[in-house]
């Protein structure tokens, strides 16, 4: 029976071959229409340039541009076991706000590492964003082995490199794998080229990644995205992010501390009786409380933090520093309010080297370890226990920071 679609990330320093693996990938597993390779392959030609695989993902992005219909555009390719969705992340900055604020969510991360060049500086941040989101689940990608004539020794000398590094920031990788994108060696099939690994295929290493596990065992967690009304009957909805909810249930209203009644879930014409973690469900309540965005449902038991001031862990990604005593926009699954900044240490994010302590600003591409101060109570949780309450974006105009609740 074919698995969910499993969703991953690929992420390295710039030119270290990830267009070139989409693009290998797509080809190899058929996922491509024949005549929309034949039809990208002569473009490319016609403009006197030699085809490669990143092409197709430069085509497919720029039809993207246009609104284009493109199925592959978000699930890419097949495997036995299952489909899969590659979120894109075409650099750091971009990487960040998708991944931190959930619009798409990585169960797994692929990093990949030019075997020619080594570890680098965006490898080093992207394998820290890595860590810093709770991304346990990393194959490392050794590419451009044709570059090294396919050496064996070379393979062992950057992967001792980039183990060490990963080693440093809490990353333990469940493989290495030697591949040549552009010849197709170890992508979705095996070859002679590296006929002394006798490792796993790209495309087998992800069919060990697992589904990541809907957390019903936890504490109902349901951040309110909207109120509707319908012929009078106003009706919350939002999506479960953990636990699960059932019609007369009694629940809190946060932060406003209010106990109701669920009177009724409401999904597309239905009644069902009862929803449970990533559920997107409607209820009503019989009370005559009003409901608003950004409130959060949950149980007596369990109950969530609710506070002014609690620590994180941020990314910051604006040209414009941040400085001390500025205001600026927290949000936090639905919820929304200004906050300032306690700066406790500020590191470089690609060497880790501590910048300052205590002092008074946050450079662009800098982390931060904060203790963030609310204008109004918000609903939280650390990361690790409910993610969807333990991470956030700070925005100005547009979104500046993300980071990760640590306590």
């Amino acid at each position: 029976m074919e698995e969910q679609d499993l969703r991953f990330v690929i992420v390295g320093h710039v030119d270290h071959g990830k267009s070139t693996l989409i693009g290998r990938l797509l080809y190899d597993t058929g996922s491509l229409p024949e005549d929309k390779y034949q039809s990208i392959k002569e473009a490319v030609e016609a403009l006197g340039r030699e085809f490669k695989f990143a092409y197709l993902m430069d085509h497919l992005e720029e039809e993207r541009s246009k609104e284009a219909t493109i199925d592959t555009a978000q699930t890419f390719f097949k495997s036995k076991k299952r489909r899969y969705t590659i979120i894109d992340a075409p650099g750091h900055v971009e990487f960040v706000k998708n991944m931190i604020t959930g619009a798409s969510q990585a169960e797994a991360a692929l990093l990949i590492v030019d075997v020619s060049q080594g570890v680098q500086e965006q490898t080093r941040r992207h394998a820290y964003i890595l860590s810093m989101l709770g991304i346990e689940q990393v194959i490392v990608v050794l590419n451009k082995m044709d570059l090294v004539n396919y050496s064996q020794k070379k393979f062992v000398e950057v992967r001792t490199q980039v183990s060490d590094f990963l080693k440093s920031i809490g990353i333990t990788p469940s493989l290495f794998i030697p591949i040549s994108a552009v010849e197709g060696d170890f992508v979705a099939k095996k070859t002679d080229n590296l006929s002394w690994y006798d490792g796993l295929t790209i495309l087998e290493g992800l069919d060990t990644f697992k589904k990541k596990v809907v957390p019903i065992g936890k504490p109902l967690r349901l951040p309110i995205q909207d109120i509707y009304d319908f012929d009078g009957e106003k009706i919350a909805v939002g999506q479960v992010v953990s636990g699960s909810i059932r019609k007369g249930d009694k629940i809190i209203i946060l932060s406003d501390r209010k106990e109701v009644t669920i009177e009724s879930l409401k999904e597309f014409g239905k009644n069902p009786i009862e929803a449970y973690a990533g559920k997107s469900i409607g209820f009503t309540i019989s009370d005559s409380i009003q409901l608003r965005r950004g409130q959060i449902i949950s149980h007596q038991k369990d109950l969530p933090n609710v506070t002014t001031s609690f620590k994180g862990h941020l990314f910051w990604m604006d040209d414009k520093p941040y400085e001390k005593g500025e205001s600026i926009t927290f949000k936090c699954a639905t919820q929304e309010t200004q906050c300032n900044l306690i700066i406790e240490k500020v590191f470089d994010s690609s060497t880790l080297e501590v910048m300052s302590k205590g002092e008074g600003k946050i450079e662009n591409r800098q982390v931060a370890n904060v203790t963030i101060k609310t204008s109004a109570p918000v609903v939280i949780e650390n990361f690790n226990y409910i993610p969807e309450l333990g991470r956030f974006v700070l925005v100005r105009k547009d979104c500046c920071a993300g980071g990760i609740i640590t306590g």
